[in-house]
């Protein structure tokens, strides 16, 4: 299994950035696929998570803000990032989740830097 996420970068508060994670090595329309972030500090929080049904679901802390989607046929998941927020900074991942919840992680990519801040 490979997770590889990029995308990451320095915004502003109040911008946008599209993360995207390139998958292989597994039958990506088969599993659920979740984006989970540390902040410095912190411990990993789960934000994101999509079945392979299609149906989403978001931590209270990036509703409304965040939008996750995903290509089966590129084995790719993307999270639109928009208002973004400086306790938004933290390093961004990739997870496959092969039979649990989105956030009982099968694997998990290496991550990639969001920065917020003026």
């Amino acid at each position: 299994v490979q997770l590889v996420e990029s995308g990451g970068g320095w915004v502003q508060p109040g911008g946008s950035l599209r993360l995207s994670c390139a998958a292989s090595g597994f039958t990506f329309s088969r599993s659920a696929m979740s984006w989970a972030r540390q902040a410095p500090g912190k411990g990993l929080e789960w934000i994101s998570g999509i079945y392979s049904d299609g149906s989403i679901y978001y931590a209270d802390s990036v509703k409304d803000r965040f939008t996750m989607s995903r290509d089966n046929a590129k084995n790719m998941a993307y999270l639109q990032m928009n208002r973004l927020k400086p306790e938004d900074t933290a390093v961004y991942y990739c997870a496959m989740v092969n039979r649990g919840l989105l956030h009982e992680y099968d694997a998990i990519g290496q991550g990639t830097q969001v920065t917020v801040s003026s």
